[in-house]
């Protein structure tokens, strides 16, 4: 379809709350090595209040201890101003702290995520939500969400009456970086259990002096004395590819370290005890269909259920999904009734009670503790799902799920030859995240060309017409264009794709993408109107006109500009000052009593 109009990938907005103005940053910390690290956008209407930089990266820190009396307990939020309600807090207390079952002794890291209440305010800020756009799909806020990144600490105490030190330091944001946010803690937290209150001031200190979290550029954030470097992915980002962020040697005192990811886990390490169903985990999240991860500690649970999110990208996994679950959810009882089928959610739980409660839920996945191989993983078959009693079962997959695709034997081999011959984790990582890649581009690509040809033709957009509408998708006649451009032009597998794509058209991520695609093209469609009108000879129009009709002309612009601005159309800024001077002049070829009217009025 030469003559269609193909928008960018990509879509959907997150909004960002700003935070009203609390005290002054602490002192300490490192000095504003990032002040000058990253100019502000031109653009930005961040006004840099204090803690404005901060609430760009987290929304607060907390600390949840243990007390006797009360249980686990929030001590302290900081900043003092952050707001969480009481169901926030309560939610939080409980995720922070892994399952007395699981003997976490030591220090633990994991992360959760959590819905926010209803009914909080959230003010837009330009300049963040210009961030969020830039990112791909599958990185973009959800702000109904907080993702809460853990490290828990228990070790033995005399000197405490359980006889034990228990605390978590929790940050709390709205960004999925887990990387990010993992090698933070891994800074931060050590010193924090040994000195408290102060150093706690100096680290948020030290992150309300960050540069704000532009993609696509490298940024350089300051911690303690260490400055961590690192690059947020774009829209524009080829799929795959990772650009590396180099170390700097620092000519002062400050250690540099750069993250080669903000977001990845390690996919190899998480799939490990399910190493021969990874394809058919893959079908699983990207029908959408009901997924539990029984594993031992919130640290396997967490980073099992990002890895199995993370599998079907650039795809963005439109349900929800809970890296650590408890009994004490707010969402307990919505996720674990048995009065409706269970919802498009993948759970990871480590409560042995869960085996009894979701024994009806028809996928899970059971892992023992995540160990590389030194060995080739034994092939392991799909066990029935019957035989899940206990959290003690075995480690498999459990289910009746028939896949539609024939088993890949060669990512098997290639993984398993990788454990013969020692290869490192990352490298295996970046062969398993590869495949996925393949496996999830080869499925959308036809799906994507069949949408873009639902574009109109470029010539049927009329300067005095509204815009043409989409054409409507049409799944029998996506399915045949199956035969010619299927998946078999970039897969070699062999299945029943079409039985594939009838139950993903059926899925929440089919809707989600879809929904995404729709608003994007109808937003180009738009675009290419306010275009189109630009180039038209608009003051001689209104010359041949009446003043009533003309008057309605100008109002119907003014309505296009503010449009462009408020959905933040793909329109060039040349081609909005051109409308706006088209305006001006029609406006001052009108008499004077009009002309003072159409200036003042804005709508």
């Amino acid at each position: 379809a030469a003559g269609h109009v193909t928008p960018r990938g990509g879509a959907g907005v997150g909004a960002m709350s700003r935070r009203e103005r609390g005290p002054e940053p602490g002192p300490g910390g490192a000095e504003a090595a990032a002040e000058d690290a990253e100019p502000e956008s031109p653009d930005q209407c961040l006004s840099l209040l204090p803690w404005d930089r901060f609430s760009a990266w987290l929304h607060c820190v907390c600390v949840v201890g243990f007390d006797l009396e009360l249980g686990q307990a929030v001590e302290v939020i900081y900043p003092p101003h952050s707001k969480l309600t009481d169901k926030e807090k309560t939610n939080i207390c409980y995720l922070s702290f892994p399952d007395s079952n699981s003997g976490c002794l030591g220090d633990t890291q994991f992360c959760f995520r959590f819905r926010r209440s209803p009914g909080r305010k959230v003010s837009l800020c330009c300049f963040l939500d210009q961030l969020d756009r830039d990112l791909p799909v599958y990185l973009k806020k959800d702000s109904a969400y907080y993702y809460g990144y853990v490290y828990f600490r228990q070790v033995r105490d005399k000197s405490l009456k359980r006889g034990y030190f228990q605390k978590s330091l929790v940050l709390i944001s709205k960004l999925p970086y887990v990387h990010l946010f993992r090698t933070m803690l891994k800074q931060i937290a050590p010193e924090y259990f040994e000195k408290s209150e102060a150093f706690l001031e100096a680290v948020c200190s030290d992150v309300d002096r960050w540069p704000p979290p532009v993609p696509g550029k490298v940024l350089q954030l300051p911690i303690m004395g260490v400055i961590m470097k690192l690059r947020i992915p774009t829209y524009r980002d080829k799929p795959g590819a990772t650009p590396i962020v180099q170390n700097m040697h620092q000519a002062d005192a400050q250690i540099s370290m750069a993250l080669p990811t903000v977001h990845e886990v390690d996919l190899f390490r998480c799939f490990c005890p399910v190493f021969f169903h990874i394809q058919m985990l893959w079908e699983l999240v990207l029908l959408g269909e009901p997924l539990v991860v029984m594993a031992p500690s919130p640290a396997e649970s967490s980073e099992t259920v990002l890895a199995l999110v993370s599998c079907i990208s650039p795809l963005k996994y439109c349900s929800d999904f809970r890296p650590y679950f408890t009994i004490h959810d707010s969402e307990f009882k919505e996720y674990t009734t048995r009065t409706q089928a269970p919802p498009s959610v993948i759970l990871g739980v480590t409560n042995p009670f869960f085996a009894k409660t979701l024994q009806h839920w028809p996928h899970i996945i059971r892992i023992g503790d995540i160990k590389l191989p030194g060995e080739v993983p034994k092939q392991v078959k799909v066990k029935k799902l019957k035989n899940l009693k206990t959290l003690d079962s075995k480690p498999g997959v459990y289910t009746s799920y028939k896949p539609y695709l024939n088993k890949d034997e060669e990512i098997v081999k290639q993984l398993q030859k990788g454990v013969q011959q020692k290869r490192p984790t990352e490298a295996q990582s970046v062969i398993l995240r590869r495949y996925f890649l393949e496996l999830t581009e080869s499925f959308i690509i036809p799906l994507e060309r069949y949408v873009a040809s639902l574009m109109p033709l470029q010539k049927c957009i009329s300067p005095w017409k509204s815009p043409p509408q989409l054409r409507q998708f049409s799944q029998d006649d996506f399915m045949k264009t199956l035969e010619k451009a299927g998946p078999q032009l970039t897969s070699g597998l062999k299945g029943d794709w079409i039985g594939l794509y009838r139950h993903f058209l059926k899925s929440p991520n089919f809707d989600g993408w879809f929904r995404s695609r729709q608003k994007e093209m109808t937003q180009k469609l738009e675009a290419l109107h306010l275009e189109a009108l630009c180039n038209e000879n608009l003051v001689f129009w209104s010359q041949k006109h009446t003043e009533v009709e003309t008057v309605d002309l100008v109002l119907k612009l003014k309505n296009k500009l503010l449009q462009a601005d408020r959905e933040h159309l793909p329109v060039k800024t040349d081609t909005l000052k051109k409308l706006q001077t088209h305006i001006n002049d029609i406006i001052l070829a009108l008499p004077d009593d009009l002309q003072d009217i159409l200036l003042k009025t804005g709508t």
